[in-house]
């Protein structure tokens, strides 16, 4: 459950469960662009993740296979590398047995997210951009179980 913020180099985010997500947007590594704005009426599941990190790597395969099941019904996923510039290649190459979209952290702004320390890391916006799941306070980790408790309440109001 989302606190009112999270107090970040003296002040408070706007990052809470039920109230508007904040703004999101980057350069995918396939060149497009990608907003939170424009992303209304669907699903967005973003995810945070590193090479080296052994549990970000471990639930990308569910993410990737619920991606695959329920984009036509409206989901969307961007999975935020923060991997060091001289691991990019590694990360774009772990991306390509994926179906979903990627960028790097240094091609995103998402600064009202706070300071993304700890990974993996994953919030949930509905299709009103109204964030559903913020991950900062709860840390079940991803399989399909909870990717079908957390989504697809929100994939089957159209």
């Amino acid at each position: 459950m989302g606190l009112a913020g999270v107090l970040h180099a003296g002040r408070v985010l706007a990052i809470t469960e039920g109230r508007p997500a904040p703004p999101f947007s980057a350069s995918l590594f396939d060149g497009s662009a990608f907003s939170l704005a424009a992303q209304r009426g669907k699903v967005v599941l973003l995810n945070f993740w590193a090479t080296w990190c052994a549990p970000c790597r471990a639930e990308m395969p569910a993410i990737d296979a619920y991606y695959r099941q329920h984009r036509a019904d409206g989901l969307v996923v961007v999975a935020v590398s923060m991997d060091r510039p001289s691991d990019e290649a590694k990360a774009r190459t772990v991306m390509r047995d994926y179906a979903f979209g990627a960028a790097f952290a240094k091609d995103a702004s998402f600064k009202d997210y706070g300071r993304v320390w700890r990974l993996p890391l994953t919030f949930v916006i509905d299709r009103d951009g109204v964030l559903r799941k913020d991950d900062w306070y709860e840390d079940p980790g991803i399989t399909e179980a909870v990717l079908d408790r957390t989504l697809m309440p929100l994939l089957q109001r159209h």
